[in-house]
């Protein structure tokens, strides 16, 4: 086609394939990016560069560092919220398009325009190894491109680009540079960045641990634990205590500790007031304090010989590959970002601490995203089988396949799922799964990796103390107490009210049952398997028509038998199940359990006796309804509640039933012990 676009039609004129479904790291002008079609950085004398331009999991625009151990969004700014980056979130069309005059659009508000806006020119948006986004146009008489809109003027914005461990500085020009006690892998190809000449020693190793400072410093993302309000030392003991931390960043003017498990996305910048103190052995710490000493009074720009290898970035990404500049240079530099900085002291003070204060609460409200995108990780199958000693301590097994516990590397206790009866390939179940790994709520059990090797398909999650509520109220685990009943009825609703309302996709459980929901240290509730439904085997059908997947018998909503498409409701008739069982502490189907009558007959008949029951103010029934182990220990009014939420979500009808946001409320808005 004149556009560019590769098609095969069949007889009939219909589109069998076409080449702009599939793009690589270019956009044509009328080839849209979509849910599925993606941009990705493609040199194939850089391997090593990961970035992508895709419809993250809120269904904006963004650009990503997607390598082989950690993804991160880097654009729009993630330190934003998709308000103030103008974006709008939870659009499902997922399309933009660069039109033939130079404008991209996007459906959630993503637009920019070609400094040569007009027609007639021939353009292309590509995602350069660099992973700047650019717009170039093509200059017909010379047959050159040059940029005509790129996504980063301030290239050390852009995550990865120097590599692990490796930092960004401009000087004035960007450039990269490895830290002391690091060196560079590959001074071809920056993105591969700086290895340690040393190993991180743990408390108890006779080698001791020092730190090296890198002022205006900062490592974004991947924090491994956020003290506020503490002091240098404290937070540089706390680091020192820890084998995962590899550094640190302390702020002087809010007191703020950042313990760094990863460091990647480097820059110095002036003005920042952050200081990065990088873990390094001590007889390392004291070589560079000396060389540092040394030089630190003279200005001789020839007194040393030391020479360190970095990266310029020039507006356009095929420019030169590098260039260097000498340890002085780079100390010099940032001695004079230190007068700035005395300067800022004297004559802004104030301004610094109001706009330090602003970005604290910006910072505060996306903590939770950024934790959720920095953590979440691939596993290899070999890993998972060393960390449960080849599958050795099965926790239980369920009908989404057998969980198993393990110890990860990094000490960290956590449940593996093995998956059985996928179907999809490898990239489809990659896509899914990053979906549930990227959800966080505290009444969800969080999941930390995943595996996807050959036939194998496993789930990390956390490790969650207490077990499951089934072992409590019909096993021997032990007796819960109504008030802590009560908090898991809340716990759960509000779990699944984010799952069907507010988390990053729409998710159906399909399986909600006690088994299902486990309870950490505290009793507070963590729904487990959530989103497992969409991995597993089912019919062609958009979400969530999913046939082939059945509640358990005695949770399962009427519908399931309907052979009609399910929607949320199903959750909510499970949900009132639960809360059946949470009250009595026996199973619903032994409560309305009649003889040989049909089982569903027997459910209906037991929820309409509770709601006349209730409508007729008599509370005298309700001791023998309620767990005989409790003793009357109860608060009658909010067995009340419960049992009419239960029976709400338990109409045979789905219609009638309330929504997950619906029932939150009516707990949120009922008298505490009243």
């Amino acid at each position: 086609m004149d556009s560019g676009n590769l098609v095969m039609r069949d007889q009939g004129g219909n589109i069998l394939w076409q080449s702009f479904d599939h793009p690589t790291d270019t956009l044509l002008p009328t080839q849209p990016v979509t849910a599925t079609a993606k941009l990705v950085s493609t040199d194939l004398s850089r391997p090593s560069s990961y970035y992508t331009l895709r419809f993250d999991d809120r269904y904006i625009l963004s650009l990503a560092y997607d390598g082989p151990e950690i993804s991160n969004l880097y654009w729009p700014n993630p330190d934003f919220s998709s308000w103030l980056n103008y974006r709008i979130s939870y659009n499902r069309s997922r399309r933009g398009v660069l039109d033939n005059l130079g404008q991209f659009i996007a459906s959630d508000n993503t637009s920019f325009v070609s400094s040569d806006w007009g027609p007639g020119i021939k353009r292309r948006l590509t995602l350069d190894y660099d992973g700047n986004l650019r717009l170039y146009s093509l200059n017909d008489s010379s047959g050159s491109w040059s940029v005509s809109w790129m996504a980063f003027s301030q290239p050390c914005e852009i995550h990865g680009i120097c590599g692990w461990n490796g930092v960004c500085v401009y000087t004035p020009a960007a450039a990269c540079f490895c830290p002391p006690g690091y060196v560079v892998r590959d001074p071809s190809d920056w993105s591969k960045g700086c290895k340690p000449t040393f190993n991180i020693s743990c408390r108890g190793s006779d080698q001791q641990m020092g730190f090296v400072s890198l002022p205006q410093t900062d490592f974004w993302g991947s924090d491994l634990d956020y003290i506020p309000m503490t002091s240098l030392d404290a937070c540089r003991i706390q680091c020192l205590n820890s084998c995962s931390c590899l550094a640190f960043e302390y702020k002087l003017d809010s007191n703020d500790c950042y313990l760094k498990s990863v460091l990647l996305n480097g820059k110095t910048v002036p003005g920042y007031p952050g200081t990065a103190h990088l873990k390094v052995p001590q007889n390392l710490l004291s070589k560079t304090i000396s060389y540092v000493h040394e030089n630190s009074e003279i200005l001789d720009c020839n007194s040393s010989n030391t020479k360190v290898e970095v990266l310029s970035f020039d507006s356009d990404a095929h420019g030169n590959g590098g260039k260097a500049t000498t340890w002085h240079y780079y100390y010099g530099f940032l001695a004079a970002f230190f007068l700035i900085e005395v300067c800022f002291i004297a004559f802004g003070w104030w301004f610094i601490v109001k706009k330090q204060s602003t970005q604290s609460e910006i910072w505060a409200a996306e903590e939770g995203y950024r934790m959720v995108t920095d953590h979440f990780r691939s596993f290899t199958y070999k890993e998972l089988r060393e960390a449960t000693k080849n599958f050795k301590d099965q926790l239980g097994h369920g009908r989404y396949g057998s969980v198993y516990k393990g110890i990860l590397r990094d000490k960290r206790i956590v449940a593996v799922k093995k998956l059985g009866d996928v179907k999809q390939g490898e990239d489809e179940f990659q896509t899914e799964v990053s979906v549930i790994g990227r959800i966080y709520h505290m009444n969800l059990v969080r999941v930390w990796g995943v595996c996807s090797e050959r036939k194998h398909r496993l789930l990390v999650f956390e490790y969650v103390d207490n077990g499951s509520l089934a072992m409590f109220l019909f096993g021997n685990q032990g007796l819960l107490q109504w008030d802590q009943r009560y908090k898991i009825a809340v716990g759960v609703g509000k779990g699944l009210a984010y799952l069907h309302h507010e988390c990053l996709d729409w998710i159906i459980h399909c399986d909600v049952k006690p088994e299902n929901i486990l309870l950490d240290h505290d009793f507070d509730p963590k729904i487990s398997d959530f989103g497992v439904a969409k991995l597993l085997q089912r019919d062609h059908r958009t979400d969530p028509n999913m046939s082939k997947v059945h509640g358990t018998r005695g949770y399962a909503a009427p519908e399931w038998a309907s052979n009609i498409p399910i929607n949320e409701k199903v959750d909510v008739y499970s949900y009132g199940v639960v809360l059946l069982e949470l009250v009595s502490g026996r199973r619903a189907f032994e409560l309305a359990a009649s003889g040989t009558g049909d089982a569903e007959i027997a459910m209906r008949q037991l929820v309409w006796t509770i709601k006349e029951k209730l409508k007729s103010g008599d509370w005298s029934w309700i001791t023998g309804f309620v767990d005989p182990r409790l003793n009357g220990n109860i608060v009658h009014s909010e067995v009340c509640l419960m049992l009419e939420v239960a029976a709400m979500c338990m109409e045979k009808e789905r219609s009638q039933r309330p929504s997950m946001n619906d029932i939150v409320e009516k707990f949120s808005s009922f008298p505490v012990n009243e």
